[in-house]
């Protein structure tokens, strides 16, 4: 087999550690190896080589195409990292780029068409645009229509290209609900055409379940990453995607139904026990010394140095979850280690540029509320004590002694009123505009490290507000001295985000951020409870000692 004895060759040179050995005579073979290898010293020479032999569009149908495969079964082995697959995704591009000009002016080298759509309401565009780099670069002519799209939008793409297959794509859980009504609104304008859907919060079982009964010609599947995607694209140009719609068919029919649903409550919440979440609240909070606050209401805090925050940048999430590093069989120390010489660099770089052309503009709005529980719910007041302010009900665990955040406060009918703090932050829109940019630029590897180190500087300055919050109330000194620690929650007191199990509601961040003023920093909540701009997020404080994260 070619391609495999290619990949023996890759393979060599690997262990060889080195791209300055001899590089293969045969001119395809360099190709090959300068698209897997993402090099591309001396690219535009070999193709130039290249085209005295072969027609340009025989170079990317033979030749260059064949160096992505091998780059997606060498990332499906486990391999090639993302970021080195986003380095040969840009140097396909820039081969195309100039083999182009040397082309006949009707000839194409798409070998299919897809549009690509966040869905309505969403904002996060990572995964859908890794989508499209793989499958552009794998020789696919890709419409990406970006976020927030309306249904209407994807089926008027659709039509107007002919497209072969659309791609649905979302991060949140309220998401999964909106790619279900678009299918079943497909159904009613007539369309057929093969569905993929993918995001963080899709499941597979969801996809074949819900979404495929939703949709009338029943052609949906579920793309866990870019290159499932690629892989469904190719089934549909080869016709036989819906033979591969049978075959998982077959192999679901023993598998028992999930009874949650996506997009719901986890289940049936029991009646509220207000007596009972009396007494286990008291327990909780009988000797609960309450701190005093140095204000109370909010407070806007804006000018905040980058240098400051990147002490409380997790390095682990960044590394695998954002830029999709993989240990490859190393220890936690020695990837630790390897990660400090070769990707803490990056870090560094990133910071320094995002520092100099102001990509990350940091601000936050924080304070202090006085607060007590009814039942399940958690009411914040206002200074005096006795207005209400805000009211969020918040689910419960189901069972015994089960945990509610609001367990974490006084109850309603003590003589004393506990302290809750609220806080937002946000990283400003420059950076999903500056990312955008530079996705645009076909700098995909510089993409996915921006996009990534965004996210994770968002999450640092939540934890940086979280710190001065602690300190203003106290406690801080009970925190965890090294800052991996602290990352592991190793402080007094938790922070709920919304939107995770313990308070579900992304809705309930209107009252939020209403208290917090968070217009005065430029966050704001589209229709769909999405917060604007992408990277902010916003949170519950709790100062209980017991106060700690669980699931419901």
């Amino acid at each position: 087999d070619p391609l495999h004895a290619f990949m023996a060759l890759f393979e060599d040179r690997k262990e060889q550690k080195s791209k300055t050995q001899e590089r293969p005579k045969n001119v395809e073979d360099r190709l090959k190896l300068r698209i897997v290898e993402g090099d591309r010293n001396g690219l535009e020479d070999d193709l130039d080589e290249a085209m005295k032999k072969h027609a340009p569009l025989d170079i990317i149908n033979n030749t260059l195409l064949d160096g992505m495969k091998v780059v997606g079964e060498l990332f499906g082995s486990g391999q090639l990292q993302l970021p080195f697959v986003l380095q040969s995704a840009e140097t396909m591009k820039a081969a195309v780029v100039h083999l182009e000009p040397h082309m006949e002016k009707d000839e194409g080298t798409q070998r299919g068409t897809i549009i690509l759509a966040t869905v309505r309401g969403d904002v996060h565009d990572i995964g859908k645009n890794l989508v499209d780099i793989i499958l552009t670069n794998n020789g696919y002519k890709v419409v990406n229509l970006g976020i927030k799209q309306p249904v209407a939008a994807i089926m008027e793409a659709a039509r107007e290209a002919g497209a072969d297959a659309v791609g649905m794509s979302g991060l949140l859980v309220k998401s999964t609900v909106v790619m279900r009504e678009n299918l079943e609104e497909m159904t009613r304008e007539g369309i057929d055409v093969p569905v993929f859907l993918g995001g963080a919060a899709l499941t597979r079982a969801y996809v074949e379940d819900d979404c495929v009964t939703a949709y009338g010609a029943g052609r949906v599947a579920y793309a866990r990453d870019a290159f499932s995607g690629l892989g469904l694209m190719n089934h549909v140009v080869e016709g036989t995607f819906d033979d591969l719609l049978e075959e998982t068919k077959a192999k679901a029919v023993n598998k028992p139904k999930s009874k949650r649903r996506l997009g719901q409550p986890g289940g049936e919440q029991r009646p509220v026990d207000v007596e009972g979440a009396k007494i286990r609240r008291n327990e909780l909070n009988h000797d609960m010394e309450l701190p005093d606050p140095p204000f109370w209401g909010p407070k806007q805090v804006s000018g905040i140095n980058i240098k400051s925050l990147m002490p409380y940048l997790s390095e682990p999430m960044l590394y695998q979850f954002q830029w999709g590093y993989k240990k490859q069989g190393r220890s936690r120390k020695e990837f630790d280690a390897w990660a400090a010489k070769e990707l803490r660099p990056i870090v560094n770089r990133v910071a320094e540029q995002s520092i100099r052309e102001k990509i990350l503009q940091p601000a936050a709005s924080y304070g202090y509320w006085k607060a007590a529980a009814q039942g399940n719910d958690l009411i914040l007041f206002n200074e005096d004590g006795s207005s209400e302010a805000a009211r969020f009900s918040l689910p419960r665990q189901d069972k015994k002694d089960g945990l509610c955040i609001a367990d974490f406060v006084k109850d309603v009918d003590s003589d004393q009123r506990s302290v809750v703090g609220l806080q937002v932050v946000t990283m400003g829109q420059r950076v999903s505009e500056a990312a955008r940019e530079i996705f645009e630029a076909d700098r995909y590897q510089d993409y996915l490290y921006l996009h990534g180190f965004g996210i994770e500087m968002t999450e640092a300055l939540a934890e940086y507000v979280h710190k001065r919050i602690r300190t203003e109330l106290g406690f801080g000194d009970e925190d965890a001295r090294e800052p991996a620690k602290l990352l592991k929650q190793q402080y007094r007191g938790a922070r709920y985000s919304f939107g995770y199990p313990a308070c579900p509601n992304l809705g309930d961040q209107r009252s939020l951020l209403d208290l917090l003023g968070a217009d005065a920093i430029g966050i704001r909540m589209a229709d769909e409870d999405q917060l604007h701009p992408e990277q902010s997020t916003s949170a519950l404080v709790l100062v209980h000692p017991q106060a700690r994260y669980f699931s419901v």
